[in-house]
């Protein structure tokens, strides 16, 4: 079986760029949830009600499943698209994300529903999206 040839790269940039956004949206959706369930434990806490689970679990629960989900996304909507090689992109991305979501964090912290600035989302995708073009070449590829 020969290998495939690879995708041209203005529809497999356009293909990343799709599967960053999606992985952005369902990242900062995680983080979201996460946050909102710690916002719940304090509001808890504070009227003396025990929730079952502290406000650090939640918050700490938070953070590292939106650092799992962003690369989980990446790698498997790439893989649907029919592209290969994209392990470049899902580090990017990840690292990316973790940045900006670092950086972000006391923004969002502070009130329930907050958005991480979108100049950091619009920036993670797009960065993500680019580095989509690097793939390393295998043994036996020949130039073109």
């Amino acid at each position: 079986m020969a290998p495939s040839s690879p995708t041209p790269l203005a529809p497999r940039l356009l293909k990343a760029l799709i599967v960053s956004a999606v992985g952005v949206a369902a990242s900062h959706l995680i983080l979201s949830d996460g946050l909102y369930l710690s916002f719940t434990g304090q509001a808890a806490a504070t009227l003396g009600a025990e929730p079952g689970y502290s406000t650090d679990q939640a918050f700490t629960a938070a953070v590292v499943n939106t650092a799992l989900v962003m690369p989980i996304v990446l790698w498997i909507g790439m893989l649907i698209t029919g592209e290969r090689r994209v392990g470049p992109m899902v580090l990017v991305g990840m690292v990316s994300w973790i940045t900006v979501v670092g950086n972000g964090i006391d923004g969002i912290d502070d009130a329930p529903g907050t958005l991480l600035p979108i100049r950091s989302l619009v920036l993670v995708v797009a960065v993500t999206a680019l580095s989509s073009v690097v793939r390393r070449k295998r043994r036996g590829d020949v130039p073109a």
